[in-house]
C-alpha cells in the first residue's frame, strides 16, 4: 500500500500522526504495528510507502489570528517522507481559495504512484485542479475535514432547501465535490452530521477523531505542574485563588470578550481569570479589564510551554461563537492535562468530548448570563471540579493517533480493491 497525503502546510497537530503512520521505530517495532495492527489484515504492515505533499511552507509566517510571526518549537517535518509542491499563488496561504495554487501537484503525486490519496480540505485551486485530473479519476480518494453545521442547526436551517437559495446551491456544490471521493474520515459527531447533510452515504464514513499527541502531554504532567506553580507566583495570583483559563487566539470567533463579561457577572472574588495568547482583541480586552484586580494576561506560548499553560488553570473555557470553531483542539490538550472544561455549543467537539456534569459543562454560544452561571456552577464545589478533571483524562484516551489510524485503515480497506493472494508453491 502506497499512500499519498495532500495537506496545506505543516501543522503541529498533524505532524505526530504522520510520524505514527510512517511507522516511527521504537524498540524494534513500529508504533503503528504495536497500536493498530490486526491479525489477518491485508494492510499489515501498514504502508510500503507514505508521502505527505505540502502546498505551502508556513513556517515562521505571520499568523493572522495571533497577530505575531509563529514558528513552532516542536519538529514538524521529522519522521516521515514529504515534499513541498511549488505554490504559484501571489498571496500564498490557506486563508483564501487562490492561496494554494499548485499546478504541478497532479504530476508530483502521479510520480509517487499511490494506491490511494488522503486529502485534507478541498476549497482551494490546487484541490479543484487535482480533483479533475486523470490520476484522481483512477485512484481512490479519501477526504478528511472537520466542518459542521451547528450554527445552522441552532437557527433551524437544517432541512432540505432551508436557508434560502444560496444555501441550496452551496449544498449542491459541496455534494458534487464530495462525489469525487470514495471514502470520508469524520473527526466527530458534528462533522459526521455535516457529511450526511451533504449526501455522503453512511457506509462511506469512518471515524478518525481529531486528536493531539496525548503521550507528550501525559509525560509532562508532573513537571508542568511544578512549572505552573512558579508561573502563578510570577503572575501574582493569590495562593487561595482558583484559576479560570482561556488559552488561544484573542480573535472574534473565540469570543474571549464573552468570557470576560461572564466572569464579571459571576462575581467570584476568590477566582482569577487568565487570558493566555495574543490577537486583534487584546487591546480591547485589556481596556475592559481595567479596574478588575482578578484578571491577568500572558503572552503567546509556544508548543513546549502548553502543558504548563493548561496546568495553570483549574478550569479551561472555550466560548467560541459561530461555525469557525470546527473542533477546538485546545480542549483535547486541556483534557490530557486533567482539566475540567466549559465550551459553547458551537464548539465542534462539544458532543464528543464534553459530558455535562461528568467532566464539564456546555452553554449556549453567545449567552453571557448562561456562561456566568456555568462558571459559578463549575467552581462551586472544588472536589467535584477535581473529579471532573480526572474524568477528562479518561475520556480523552479514546481520541488518539491510534484511533485515528484505525479509522484510516478501515477506510482504505473499503476503497482499495483487495489484491489477490499469491498461491503457495
Amino acid at each position: 500500500m502506497r499512500l499519498a497525503i495532500i495537506t496545506s502546510h505543516p501543522i503541529q497537530y498533524c505532524a505526530p500522526w504522520f510520524r505514527f503512520l510512517a511507522g516511527e521505530r521504537e524498540s524494534g517495532e513500529s508504533s503503528v504495528e504495536r497500536g493498530v495492527k490486526r491479525e489477518g489484515s491485508p494492510l499489515s504492515p501498514l504502508f510500503s510507502s507514505l508521502k505527505v505533499f505540502f502546498l505551502w511552507d508556513g513556517a515562521g509566517k505571520m499568523d493572522r489570528g495571533f497577530g505575531v510571526p509563529v514558528k513552532w518549537d516542536l519538529p514538524l517535518l521529522d519522521g516521515y517522507d514529504y515534499e513541498f509542491v511549488p505554490n504559484m499563488s501571489s498571496h500564498p496561504g490557506p486563508s483564501r481559495v487562490s492561496g494554494l495554487n499548485n499546478p504541478s501537484l497532479g504530476a508530483r503525486i502521479t510520480a509517487f504512484r499511490p494506491d490511494a490519496v488522503l486529502v485534507f480540505g478541498y476549497n482551494y485551486l490546487a484541490h479543484y485542479r487535482f480533483l479533475i485530473s486523470g490520476l484522481a479519476k483512477g485512484v481512490p480518494l479519501l477526504f478528511r475535514g472537520d466542518s459542521h453545521r451547528l450554527l445552522q442547526m441552532r437557527n433551524g436551517e437544517c432541512g432540505v432547501g432551508s436557508g434560502g437559495w444560496r444555501e441550496l446551491l452551496r449544498r449542491r456544490w459541496i455534494a458534487a465535490v464530495f462525489r469525487r471521493f470514495a471514502g470520508f474520515l469524520y473527526v466527530g459527531q458534528a462533522n459526521h452530521d455535516y457529511f450526511r447533510y451533504h449526501g455522503v452515504e453512511e457506509k462511506r464514513l469512518f471515524f478518525a477523531p481529531h486528536c493531539v499527541d496525548n503521550k507528550r502531554f501525559y509525560a509532562e504532567m508532573e513537571a508542568a505542574g511544578k512549572a505552573a506553580a512558579e508561573w502563578r507566583r510570577e503572575l501574582a495570583i493569590p495562593a487561595q485563588h482558583r484559576v479560570v483559563l482561556f488559552a488561544g487566539k484573542l480573535e472574534p470567533k473565540k469570543r474571549p470578550g464573552d468570557l470576560l463579561e461572564a466572569f464579571r457577572q459571576a462575581n467570584m472574588p476568590e477566582i482569577t481569570l487568565v487570558f493566555v495568547g495574543s490577537g486583534v482583541l487584546e487591546p480591547e480586552l485589556r481596556r475592559q479589564s481595567n479596574g478588575c484586580a482578578n484578571i491577568r494576561f500572558a503572552p503567546f506560548q509556544n508548543q513546549t510551554l502548553m502543558p504548563r499553560t493548561y496546568m495553570l488553570g483549574d478550569l479551561f473555557v472555550l466560548p467560541s461563537f459561530g461555525s469557525g470553531e470546527t473542533w477546538g483542539l485546545a480542549i483535547n490538550e486541556a483534557m490530557c492535562m486533567g482539566r475540567p472544561v466549559i465550551v459553547s455549543d458551537h464548539v465542534g467537539c462539544a458532543k464528543d468530548l464534553v459530558q455535562p456534569g461528568r467532566n464539564g459543562l456546555v452553554f449556549p454560544a453567545g449567552n453571557v448570563p448562561a456562561l456566568a452561571a456555568a462558571l459559578q456552577d463549575a467552581l462551586a464545589e472544588p472536589p467535584r471540579l477535581i473529579a471532573w478533571g480526572q474524568q477528562s483524562r479518561k475520556i480523552i484516551k479514546d481520541y488518539s493517533y491510534e484511533q485515528a489510524t484505525k479509522g484510516l485503515l478501515s477506510a482504505l480497506e473499503f476503497v482499495v480493491p483487495r489484491r489477490p493472494q499469491a498461491s503457495a508453491p
